[in-house]
């Protein structure tokens, strides 16, 4: 009995600090690479139209956020986490410089394994950016999120036009598709930003085009502006 417990235990402890330690700053360099990989994502999953997402929601897109290697595992207790990228689109029609966020939730069970997937989403509307601009929101309760359509030429309905804040897509073993998030939260990841800009700037600053943005970053920012583009002319 006592060794059970000493195992549920250790579980408890090692979930909980995968949850925690994601949060730890990170380098430059670490930083770099993530912002590397986010725009390689997004390359790869419009590579091809037909699986892609939809033109007209890269078209009405007021903010885009990747996080690669969205990691999901489970040891009595399930934890999910990753570390990405956002950029919003500014009063000027421009993409802004990049923020680094953090996606996090968890789930009680009792089964043991794991993956991992690359995630994109997509906040639609203003009420979508305005989410963006605070330090934390938990999608599907503070901001309401759908999965999104997939493909050149989906007929998607009419409730993610009217009332979907994000959209979410995730792409697994080759595999691109929406993907139901309700309940996990986004929030800032500001030791990064800090690290990433040299300086503890506010979220909103940089996503409103207040700042430059980085030599690092600019080809995630061009990537995601590039299919912007290529979306409205359309």
């Amino acid at each position: 009995m006592i060794r059970k417990i000493s195992v549920v235990l250790c579980g408890l402890a090692m979930a909980a600090s995968s949850v925690c330690g994601y949060a730890a700053q990170d380098d430059k360099e670490k930083i770099a690479e993530r912002m590397t990989a986010a725009g390689n994502v997004i390359e790869e999953v419009m590579a091809t139209p037909d699986k892609s997402i939809p033109g007209g929601i890269l078209a009405g897109a007021s903010c885009v956020v990747v996080i690669p290697s969205f990691k999901k595992g489970a040891f009595v207790v399930g934890a999910q986490y990753g570390q990405g990228v956002a950029t919003c689109r500014t009063s000027s029609g421009k993409w802004s410089a990049p923020v680094c966020v953090q996606l996090a939730g968890g789930s009680f069970g009792f089964q043991i394994g794991g993956q991992a997937t690359d995630l994109v989403l997509i906040a639609m509307n203003q009420n979508g950016l305005q989410a963006m601009l605070k330090n934390k929101v938990k999608l599907g309760a503070d901001a309401s999120a759908a999965a999104g359509p997939v493909g050149r030429n989906a007929q998607a309905g009419t409730d993610w036009k009217l009332s979907a804040e994000f959209l979410s897509y995730s792409r697994a073993k080759g595999l691109f598709a929406g993907i139901d998030l309700d309940g996990t939260v986004l929030s800032q990841n500001q030791s990064n930003t800090q690290t990433l800009y040299g300086a503890a700037i506010p979220f909103k600053t940089i996503l409103d085009g207040q700042e430059v943005t980085p030599t690092d970053a600019r080809p995630f920012v061009r990537t995601v502006a590039k299919y912007f583009v290529v979306a409205k002319n359309q």
